[in-house]
């Protein structure tokens, strides 16, 4: 019982559920787009926190490199710059300022040496002990009770000349600058001038010396700070150590040493081994949600049948994940090959060159982002991808398609070069990644061209190579329809000459026309001589049949055409075009035929009409007109250009008051530049034929 109950109140439940408004809010368009936007952007921060923290390398000092490390963008050596530094600055000579002052002091102090000694011989006559004890304690000199004795006891021009060799002994060795930690060197350099002066004796020599040696003072001192502007001048002409991206930091098996830290450090690949790095999965999501955000705002104002159709949504996000994921995954064999070209071809044929630039935009940026790419390579990508953008309107062959992806080729090409020579790269290097890149050109055409059925046959997009297919003669159908009802066939083809000019006029899809045109009544395969073109003089099969199942045979024929556009998988838009060529317009012969018949008094007008829809779109509403006009045209007798104009407004005007043209686009200016387009088509069709004179030939040729 209690299971019962609750399988009850749970049918209840869902049974409320299906009353309110959710579920027809989870039908609407609204709910898949915003389902398709989050599903984006989730995926799109996955790719991203996967590819920028998945690079992380967790090492330490010592550790033994299990693999090659390399940069991911041009980084700077820190360590090896400052070695070098370093090394230029120790090499720098120290810089000394000479002070003169100590070179004048110093000859003060000798001249008050022997003045001292002067004065004490003048004012002392007989005592010599006490001249030699006031000398020794005023003069601090280390000179021993000898030396004063020969000091006091020489003559006073003696002394003079023995002074004035002291003084030049002392500016002559302090001339030359005396470094503190040479002062002992020039007291031993002392000792050598004295022996060369041979008018002095052997104790004056000995008391010179060792009152130099006792004056003398360093008068060269360091200056700091003129030696730390020198060294640092140096070290400014010392250049960082550059690692070029892709260049190996370590390679594998080598012992991670302190230097290799740092470098990895430096390139953003150095993982940290306890932490979750919750501010770069933020920045990231922030820039993923920006991303996203201009995504939307771009389809929203620009390209709003894009952004209303969760198809055309799902196939932009798939081709921006996917080129996404394949760009990263082959970014290590080269920046320079990656396909991002392909994608924009792609979106230019499958949708429009505008929303191709600016996806283009993205994927690049993304891209340069999750592969750490400089911003050369950015530039690069961007170039490639507007190169593909632009050529990819003129690809309505598929062989131009591979020569728009040359073009990409020669783009990349230049841009290589210039980027060389700019960088100052080797003649080698720069004809490496010239070639890459006209290779990625080529590459990026394969893959569009063997992916576009792919891409084609997922979303139902027609694309103008799909319909340039389709309108090969020689297709299943078309052959069928020429073979079996020759004369629909040729009414298809006037219908498409005629549609095409038209709808090129008013800004519609020519191609898109022409071939739906050709497919337009294929349904009459199933009866052909039930149709008027096919029957060729024979008799008429309706005469034999009442009205009403002649107006079902015709009106079968579009039924009949989308089993047969089905069964041979034409694209949707035949589809649609089959459909709507009639609208809902009545089959006014057999209806009038039908009320005729005094069997069938009352006639439903509702059971002579074509089921519809209307066209709904301007080139189905054309391949309307032209239907219509084509075949009252060909039954004129003797066409002339006023007949032919007179019908064909008539025409016109009467499906536009018929209401046929009422869910189209066709504005009334339209449709006089389609009446106009019509005109001068039928009349080279149409023409008045020059009736020419009858001749005998036997005449002829007895004249010859």
């Amino acid at each position: 019982m209690w299971g019962e109950d609750m399988l009850y109140k749970k049918h209840k439940f869902l049974k409320k559920i299906q009353n309110t408004k959710v579920l027809e809010f989870v039908r609407k368009k609204s709910f898949r787009q915003i389902i398709l936007f989050v599903c984006f952007t989730i995926l799109l921060a996955t790719i991203f926190m996967f590819n920028v923290t998945s690079n992380k390398i967790s090492a330490q000092i010592g550790d033994i490199a299990n693999e090659d490390i390399k940069t991911t963008r041009d980084i700077i050596d820190a360590i090896e710059t400052n070695r070098l530094r370093e090394n230029a600055m120790d090499k720098v000579e120290p810089i000394y300022k000479f002070d003169l002052s100590i070179q004048v002091n110093v000859k003060t102090k000798i001249k008050n040496f022997f003045n001292l000694i002067n004065m004490v011989n003048e004012t002392i006559n007989e005592n010599t002990l006490l001249k030699i004890q006031i000398l020794k304690q005023e003069t601090g000199i280390e000179l021993d009770d000898d030396d004063f004795y020969v000091l006091i006891n020489t003559k006073k021009s003696e002394l003079e000349k023995f002074q004035s060799y002291i003084i030049d002994i002392v500016f002559q060795v302090m001339a030359k600058g005396i470094k503190e930690n040479e002062l002992d060197i020039s007291k031993e350099n002392v000792v050598e001038n004295f022996e060369n002066i041979k008018d002095l004796n052997a104790n004056l020599k000995k008391i010179g010396r060792k009152v130099i040696v006792n004056y003398i003072e360093p008068n060269m001192f360091l200056d700091v700070k003129q030696t730390q502007k020198a060294k640092e001048n140096v070290a400014d002409q010392i250049e960082n150590v550059v690692i070029k991206q892709g260049q190996v930091i370590i390679g594998k098996g080598e012992v991670i040493e302190q230097r290799h830290i740092e470098l990895i450090r430096e390139t953003g690949l150095l993982k940290v081994k306890g932490t979750v790095e919750y501010k770069a999965k933020a920045g990231l999501l922030i820039f993923v949600l920006i991303i996203v955000s201009g995504f939307i705002a771009y389809l929203y104002l620009l390209n709003k049948n894009i952004f209303n159709s969760p198809k055309l949504l799902s196939l932009l996000i798939i081709v921006i994940l996917v080129t996404l994921i394949l760009g990263k995954s082959i970014y290590g064999i080269s920046p320079y090959i990656v396909p991002i070209a392909t994608a924009s071809m792609l979106l230019t044929i499958l949708l429009n060159e505008k929303v191709s630039i600016f996806v283009n935009l993205i994927i690049a940026i993304s891209l340069a982002y999750i592969t750490n790419a400089d911003m050369n390579t950015l530039v690069l990508y961007i170039v490639g991808g507007l190169v593909g953008s632009i050529g990819g309107r003129e690809a309505n062959h598929r062989y131009k398609i591979f020569f728009i992806g040359l073009l990409v080729g020669v783009v990349n090409v230049f841009m290589s070069i210039a980027m060389g020579l700019i960088a100052d790269a080797t003649a080698y290097m720069i004809f490496i990644q010239s070639a890459i890149g006209l290779f990625n050109g080529l590459l990026c055409s394969i893959l569009t061209i063997g992916t576009l059925p792919l891409w084609e046959s997922m979303f139902g997009i027609v694309t103008p190579q799909k319909l340039v297919d389709l309108s090969n003669p020689n297709t299943p159908l078309l052959k069928k329809l020429l073979l079996e009802a020759p004369g629909t066939y040729n009414h298809s083809i006037i219908v498409g000459n005629l549609s095409e000019a038209a709808a090129e006029a008013v800004g519609a899809n020519p191609l898109l026309a022409r071939v739906g045109a050709y497919y337009h009544d294929i349904g009459k395969l199933k009866r052909p001589y039930f149709f008027k073109e096919n029957q060729f003089n024979a008799a008429n099969p309706h005469d034999k049949i009442k009205a009403n199942l002649s107006a079902i045979i015709i009106l079968n024929h579009v039924k009949d055409g989308v089993e047969l556009a089905k069964k041979y998988k034409l694209p949707k838009f035949i589809e649609d075009i089959i459909r709507q060529h009639h609208g809902n317009t009545l089959v006014a012969y057999f209806y009038h035929k039908a009320i005729n018949d005094e069997n069938n008094q009352y006639v439903r007008e509702e059971s002579f009409r074509y089921p519809g829809p209307k066209p709904q779109t301007k080139e189905a509403a054309i391949i309307m007109l032209a239907d219509s006009v084509e075949a009252a045209v060909r039954s004129i007798q003797e066409p002339t250009k006023g007949k032919i104009e007179g019908l064909v407004r008539k025409i016109i005007k009467s499906k536009l008051e018929d209401g046929q043209l009422d869910e189209s686009t066709l504005t009334f200016k339209d449709l006089d530049t389609i009446a106009n387009k019509f005109l001068i088509i039928l009349l080279g069709i149409f023409h008045e034929r020059i009736e020419y004179p009858k001749l005998d030939l036997n005449e002829i040729k007895g004249g010859i």
